[in-house]
This record gives structure tokens, C-alpha cells and sequence, in this order.
């Protein structure tokens, strides 16, 4: 609920309707609803703690406390006091003081009369002040989406809506974890009474204003989430599901900015920024189609199409790339591409069929700094380099091969191939080297 600061006069607290909500006798103090009316909307305490609503009211309303309990010309006359004065002088006459006080509760004559005389009569002051009157605040207009509502109040069937919303309970249109919330803690055990230190009253004073200034930030920060709507999540999605990536990344920059503004102009803020981003981009338009030699809204048009599909083209393109990179015979697929894209444009006349290319040769391998290189012969080195072989796997071969064949004899290109388990090509290259060199017979 949000508290007008300050106590109300009401002149005519004598003469009021019963609690709307109990039906009971009003005693002072009492609260008065300052949006509702007219008729003036008062309730009794006990109602207003427990958020009594009607049809047109509700507890989130501002109010006001009504209470006749200060004094207006001497500090022990109270206003209610004044009032029964006045409402006795009338009713009895002035002069007949003995009635006059005992409509005035606690006061005799002689106090009735003396007063009336000093303030009535021979004050020369208008004897009644003229009281401001107090009003309220203008509000901000609400936007046309009503995102600057008040909190939302779900029905109670919309729970799961209501659970999203994160610390939000919309019954009680509060929030379950305060700013601050253990701010109370610090002024629990305050009290004032008869202090004699004063270096320890002005110490209570200073905590009282503390808890003061987080009860002032407790309402800023919920006026804010309420003005601009930051409890409806869904809502903010909703809009921002209707502007691109880049224009949600800027929102999401520039909302720590709203605090600053009031909810109108925040919007207008956020309109400008996507507007500026909008002419950016037909900036950027008109700036490629001058570079490109156009100088009219229909060439820009042509342009546009044939932006579009050069993008296709380019895209089918990719997607082409891609394809030969895993064939195993690109020559032969742009072969057979290009002869498609010549049937589906109409050609008869179409290319020959090319034979297939040659099976692309491994190229040799570098052998310089593997261990053992140097033992090679230039014979050696260029047979392991063509057949892609390490000098140490090739010296374990050349003496496999050599053992085996000092043992039978001879040694022949089936035996040759169960001693070693590799490339049978390798194998029989291998075996022809060995045999040329006559390290191994044949037979």
C-alpha cells in the first residue's frame, strides 16, 4: 500500500457513515481512500489491516490518516475538543457555559469560556486557519500497451503464470523478499525513554534514519518494477520477440537505463534507438546501391533479385563444393554436374564422356631426422622414401628377410609375404630390391 505522509483534518468527522466494511461506529483514527469518490470512502482500522475491497476499492490505493488529535490554537486544545466547543456553543447558546462543557469532555466552564473568548472573540486573526489542501501527485500517462499498470493480480487458476514470476506473489501484490530485507533487525530493540545519554539518543536517532532511508529505497525500486511493468516477464517477451537478434542485444544494454526515466520516456527512448538502427540499415541499402551504379528505386529492385539469387547460386555452389570434397573422383562428378545443368537448360548437344584420371601418386616421404637415416645408401633412401618407410622398420625387414633366407637357403615372394604383415605391394618392392642386390636368393 502507498501512505500519503501526514495526518488529515476532516471538519466533519462528527457526521460520517458507519465502515463500509464491519458497519461499525468510525473512532478516530480512521482511513480515508484518496482515489475513490465521491462519496468520500471510509474505513476503520481494523478493516484496513486486514486489506478489506470492495467493487471500486482496493488496498493498494493511497490514503489517509483522519484524526482530530493535534491541536490548532493551544497545545492542550485538541481539534476534537474545538469542534465539541463549537458544536456546544451552537446547540446551548453562548453564554450557558455549564452545558456548553459538558459537551466538551475534560474541560470545565471557566476553561470553555476563557477559551472561546481569546480565540473567537477577541482574537483579531481569522480564528479558523485555512488548511492547504493536500493533493496528490499526477501520475504518468500509461501507454497504450498498459505496460506502466500496477503489478499484476492473476486469477487464481493462472498458478503456473504466476510461478514465473520470480519472488512475485500477485495475490497480495507484494513481493516476498524485500530490498533490505532484514533491515528491521537494526530497530527491534530501539525504544526511547527518559535517555540521559545524549551521545546514545543521537545514536538512535542516526539508526531510526537508516532504516528510514531503506524503507525510502524499498519503494523506489518497487516503484519502478511496478511503473514499467518488470514483473510481467512474459509480456517483455512477447515484445521482444518481434525485433531481430541485434535489436534485442541492444535492449538488453540499455534496460539498466530505465531507472532513470519515467515509463513514457523510456518507451520513446527504446523507439528512438530501434528507429536510428532502421535508418542505419536503409543508410547502408542506399550506400550499395550508389557504389553499384544505381540511381533509381526500380533498378534497385532488379538489383535485389538478382542479389537474392546470385546468394542461391552461391549457396548451391558451397553446397557443390562440399560434395566433390568427399568423392572419390572429382573429375568424373563435375563431369557428370555439368552435363545435368546442360539437360535441364535444354542442350542436345552434350560434352563426351572423359575417361577417368590416373590415381593421383603419394608423394614421397621426408626422411631427414628420422634415426638411422645416415646408415642408408642412396639406393636405400630413395626406395624407403617411395614406399613411405621409416630406416628403422626398413632394417628390421632387410633382416628378417636375410635370416630367413640364410636358413633355407633361398627365400621366395609367398614366404616373403607371411614373414612381414604390410602392403603387399610394399612387400613385393621389397623383396625385387632385395634380390637385386643379392642379399636373398630366389631360388
Amino acid at each position: 500500500m502507498a501512505a500519503l505522509p501526514g495526518l488529515a483534518f476532516d471538519p466533519q468527522s462528527m457526521d460520517h457513515p458507519p465502515c463500509p466494511g464491519c458497519s461499525s461506529f468510525l473512532m478516530e483514527p480512521y482511513i480515508r481512500c484518496a482515489i475513490c469518490g465521491p462519496p468520500k470512502l471510509d474505513i476503520c482500522l481494523q478493516c484496513f489491516s486486514k486489506g478489506w475491497e470492495n467493487s471500486k476499492h482496493q488496498n493498494i490505493h493511497d490514503y489517509e490518516i483522519i484524526t482530530n488529535s493535534f491541536s490548532l490554537f493551544e497545545s492542550n486544545w485538541s481539534a476534537k475538543e474545538e469542534m465539541s466547543l463549537l458544536e456546544g456553543v451552537s446547540d446551548y447558546g453562548l453564554g450557558n457555559w455549564y452545558d456548553v462543557s459538558n459537551q466538551v469532555a475534560g474541560k470545565t466552564r471557566q476553561e470553555c469560556e476563557q477559551h472561546y473568548t481569546k480565540t473567537f472573540i477577541e482574537n483579531t486573526k481569522p480564528p479558523l486557519p485555512v488548511l492547504p489542501v493536500a493533493t496528490l501527485p499526477a501520475k504518468p500517462a500509461c501507454l497504450p500497451y498498459r505496460m506502466c499498470d500496477d503489478p499484476p493480480r492473476p486469477a487464481r487458476d493462472s498458478q503456473k503464470a504466476s510461478t514465473e514470476m520470480a519472488g512475485y506473489m500477485p495475490a497480495r501484490s507484494d513481493f516476498n523478499m524485500e530490498y533490505d530485507n532484514y533491515a528491521e533487525l537494526d530497530i527491534k530493540d530501539i525504544y526511547f525513554h527518559n535517555e540521559t545519554d545524549t551521545l546514545l539518543e543521537e545514536l538512535k536517532y542516526a539508526t531510526v534514519d537508516i532504516y528510514h532511508s531503506k524503507q525510502t529505497e524499498r519503494y523506489r525500486r518497487k516503484l519502478i518494477v511496478r511503473n514499467l511493468g518488470l514483473v510481467n516477464l512474459l509480456r517483455h517477451q512477447m515484445v521482444e520477440r518481434t525485433h531481430n537478434q541485434a535489436i534485442r542485444d541492444m535492449l538488453e544494454k540499455v534496460r539498466r537505463l530505465c531507472r532513470l526515466h519515467t515509463p513514457v520516456a523510456h518507451d520513446k527512448f527504446i523507439e528512438g534507438l530501434i528507429y536510428e538502427q532502421d535508418l542505419k540499415q536503409e543508410m547502408k541499402k542506399l550506400q550499395e546501391y550508389r557504389r553499384n551504379g544505381i540511381k533509381t528505386f526500380v533498378g534497385a529492385e532488379v538489383y535485389n533479385r538478382l542479389k537474392a539469387r546470385r546468394e542461391k547460386m552461391k549457396e548451391r555452389k558451397i553446397l557443390l563444393t562440399e560434395v566433390l570434397s568427399v568423392t572419390r573422383d572429382p573429375q568424373a562428378c563435375q563431369q557428370w554436374l555439368r552435363r545435368q545443368a546442360l539437360l535441364e537448360a535444354g542442350h542436345k548437344e552434350l560434352p563426351p564422356v572423359l575417361p577417368p584420371s590416373a590415381r593421383r601418386q603419394t608423394p614421397p616421404l621426408d626422411l631427414t631426422g628420422f634415426a638411422g637415416y645416415d646408415k642408408l645408401s642412396d639406393t636405400e633412401k630413395e626406395l624407403c622414401a617411395s614406399l613411405r618407410i621409416i630406416p628403422e622398420a626398413y632394417f628390421e625387414y632387410k633382416q628378417t628377410f636375410v635370416s630367413e633366407a640364410q636358413k633355407l637357403g633361398f627365400l621366395k615372394l609367398k614366404q616373403a609375404r607371411n614373414l612381414i604383415r604390410i602392403d603387399v605391394n610394399k612387400t613385393r618392392k621389397l623383396y625385387d630390391f632385395f634380390v637385386k642386390e643379392k642379399l636373398i636368393k630366389s631360388s
